[in-house]
């Protein structure tokens, strides 16, 4: 890994524009997206430097896709076997930075749309489906509680982290395409919270990342068939290594666990409580002064329940609004 890395860094001295690499302006887009891409097309969230911060009243546009492709695994005991599908995810989103309580902070909203073709057995049937549409907008608010102070452009330069310690919350509102006469939905019509924890520590170019949280949501009271349908909550741990090739340019190993989320459904519950792991990789390069391109991959490292994809993904972002 090391002989790759350098190879790159030589790679990126003969080739990379210098301009962008000498310019604190020039640089911005990079070096403030590292803290500003928690925004993902992906339900099971391998978000890389979500907590990193950044400097005041930056304005953030990020476009999205993300192509899955794998199976499906439902409860054993439900009318769906066999299933697999093929999921293309894009998504807006606006992120805006700010100061909060004297800490480096941001707030961000998601607005996905969903195109997916899947296809099994249903009750021993074969089966296809494709569904297309809005899916449930996603708003975050993020502080760095520890070794963030809200910072001008200018502190943001000269700012060298080690510890740092931040929060979240992210809301789903319940407004994405939704029809209780199908099974399969883009919406899942009910609200859903996710509280969380981020602790990172930087060792030079290296930057190591943990992630604890936990997705509860409230119940689904139309579901298919009539009657309401619940769900526990689901727990999920994000580790990430990042490595910085320069100030512009950044590589992760991401990986993932979450369990929980059993569903139940007219007094009984369903056997479907999910213990499932995701790995990926990252990969972060700025075009210009104000634009980035991210590209990743991930796919399922175990599987119970749910979906065991291959993701790729890529997410441009447009940035606007510093002040010195």
């Amino acid at each position: 890994m090391i002989n790759v890395i350098n190879v790159i860094n030589v790679i990126i001295r003969n080739w990379f524009p210098h301009w962008l690499l000498r310019s604190s302006r020039g640089g911005l887009a990079a070096l403030v997206v590292v803290g500003l891409m928690a925004v993902r097309i992906d339900a099971q969230e391998l978000e890389p430097r979500a907590y990193v911060p950044s400097p005041i009243d930056i304005n953030v546009l990020v476009g999205a896709v993300t192509f899955n492709s794998g199976d499906l695994a439902f409860d054993p005991s439900g009318p769906i076997s066999d299933a697999s599908a093929n999921i293309g995810n894009g998504g807006i989103a606006y992120i805006r930075t700010m100061g909060a309580f004297g800490r480096s902070a941001n707030a961000s909203i998601l607005v996905p749309y969903v195109r997916g073709d899947l296809e099994g057995l249903y009750l021993g049937e074969y089966q296809a489906v494709s569904r297309s549409g809005m899916g449930d907008p996603k708003v975050r608010f993020a502080i760095n509680l520890y070794g963030a102070p809200a910072m001008t452009l200018k502190e943001f330069m000269a700012y060298k982290p080690e510890w740092t310690v931040g929060a979240s919350l992210s809301v789903k509102v319940p407004l994405g395409q939704y029809d209780s006469s199908k099974l399969i939905n883009i919406g899942a019509n009910r609200w859903a919270f996710k509280p969380e924890i981020g602790i990172a520590r930087t060792f030079g170019r290296w930057r190591i990342e943990g992630d604890f949280g936990f997705w509860v949501f409230t119940d689904n009271d139309d579901f298919f068939g009539g009657g309401t349908r619940s769900q526990e909550a689901i727990g999920s741990f994000q580790f990430h290594l990042i490595y910085s090739i320069n100030p512009l340019m950044w590589i992760a190993y991401d990986v993932n666990y979450y369990t929980g989320g059993r569903t139940s459904f007219g007094g009984g519950k369903n056997e479907d409580l999910q213990s499932n792991s995701r790995m990926g990789l990252t990969f972060s390069i700025p075009v210009n002064r104000n634009n980035t391109l991210k590209f990743s991959y991930s796919r399922g490292a175990f599987t119970t329940i749910g979906a065991d994809f291959d993701s790729f993904g890529v997410a441009w972002t447009h940035i606007w609004g510093a002040k010195e």
